[in-house]
């Protein structure tokens, strides 16, 4: 089969205006939940795009791990690339993809950093494999051979055996403040429905539905 024969045709459902929570945040969560209820391997994947300065793009995959009115966390090192790149530009965009249930999200707006007490409160219910890793890999660098990771990891172990791990200065979270989030669903005939939310003030939001 030729990649032009590859298609899929969507058939599961539509979205009205009327079916529309008029807070995004809310929809969001209608959305999460029934991810979740489907049973969906990490329903809280998502796509991150950032970029340079200069405009030159960047994108990989990462764990939304809270959301609310203020907008998207997730968690990662401040001196990865995705990191170089939101301290220059602070605006990312963001992708779930739910295709078991033919939707997807799409969010964009400015980042800026959590509070170091959030980025603590979530270091600490990680497992401590997780801790140690953010300690040993110096995310985004070139590493001679993975055994220098590795043997980096089981130096930290024996340090940290009998005492808790700090949280790395170096690493935390970002939020996402929407300025713009849109919700798609799968139609037939590639007839999807966008509806996409943009912010007017605070608790104000202008819904309009998007050509597919």
């Amino acid at each position: 089969m030729s990649l032009s024969d590859l298609r899929r045709e969507y058939t599961r459902a539509g979205v009205k205006e009327s079916d529309l929570d008029p807070n995004p945040f809310k929809q969001f969560d209608r959305w999460f939940q029934q991810a979740l209820a489907a049973g969906l391997p990490e329903p809280n994947a998502m796509t991150l795009a950032t970029a340079t300065l200069d405009g030159k793009p960047s994108a990989r995959i990462v764990l939304l791990k809270g959301f609310d009115e203020r907008g998207f966390v997730f968690f990662t090192n401040y001196e990865s690339q995705k990191g170089r790149e939101l301290a220059t530009n602070p605006q990312a965009a963001l992708v779930c993809y739910w295709i078991e249930l033919e939707r997807q999200v799409r969010v964009s707006g400015r980042v800026s950093q959590v509070s170091s007490e959030e980025s603590e409160t979530y270091f600490r219910s990680r497992p401590l494999g997780s801790q140690l890793g953010a300690w040993a890999s110096q995310q985004s660098e070139v590493v001679g051979g993975r055994k220098i990771l590795e043997d980096r990891l089981e130096q930290l172990t024996q340090e940290y055996h009998t005492k808790p791990v700090p949280l790395p200065p170096n690493w935390g979270g970002y939020r996402v403040a929407p300025e713009t989030i849109e919700f798609w669903q799968g139609r037939a005939n590639r007839l999807h429905d966008r509806l996409r939310y943009t912010v007017q003030s605070s608790s104000q939001w202008l819904i309009e539905r998007l050509s597919p």
